[in-house]
């Protein structure tokens, strides 16, 4: 080989590896996003005095942040985590940080839902038992109900939220109790849900 063509054949190897350096430098940059934002689920001060005067409490675990101001009651902020969902078409699901303890002080009865997550295919907040596999229907936005959206952030807003049915026989079967009834109205709730790319 000359050394013309091997100093082409050089040039045009440096040429290949850079660029395809470049493209791993633009691919790493452009890295997926993930979703973000929060769903905050509030007790009112009714529900948190009904619970206690039959010894339930209901703890948020981390990733959730609890809040509690005496003229509204207790608030729990649960982080986005993930998923993938169009909440004004009713499809998809939010996956949602943290966990819920649920205790019964009179019973001695515990109950642990992880994996919690906001279903937009049938509007509910659910969770799995810490000792199970499915996801169980906890919770139901209800009352006044506006779904926007702006860009990649969509957000759900709702003036009520009740007790699931199924929920309710799941929770006063491990805590032994008859405190949760389908329909209890808990508070309200708002997620907020910006998608990934």
């Amino acid at each position: 080989m000359s050394r013309t063509r091997a100093c082409l054949a050089a040039a045009g190897a440096a040429a290949v590896l850079a660029v395809t350096g470049l493209s791993g430098a633009a691919a790493a940059d452009t890295a997926p996003v993930a979703p973000t934002g929060s769903a905050v689920v509030h007790e009112s001060t009714a529900f948190l005095k009904d619970a206690a005067l039959s010894g339930v409490v209901v703890i948020p675990l981390p990733a959730a942040t609890p809040s509690y101001d005496g003229t509204t009651g207790f608030s729990t902020t649960f982080p986005v985590t993930g998923g993938d969902a169009n909440l004004q078409g009713y499809y998809g699901n939010v996956e949602l940080g943290g966990s819920l303890l649920f205790i019964d002080v009179f019973t001695g009865k515990s109950a642990l839902f992880k994996q919690l997550a906001f279903s937009a295919d049938t509007f509910q907040i659910t969770g799995v038992a810490a000792d199970g596999a499915a996801a169980v229907a906890l919770l139901d936005p209800a009352g006044m109900t506006d779904i926007t959206r702006s860009g990649a952030t969509q957000k759900v807003t709702s003036t009520d939220l009740k007790v699931d049915a199924e929920g309710a026989k799941v929770l006063d079967g491990k805590l032994n109790t008859s405190f949760f009834k389908g329909g209890q109205s808990v508070g309200d709730f708002t997620l907020t849900f910006t998608s990934g790319s």
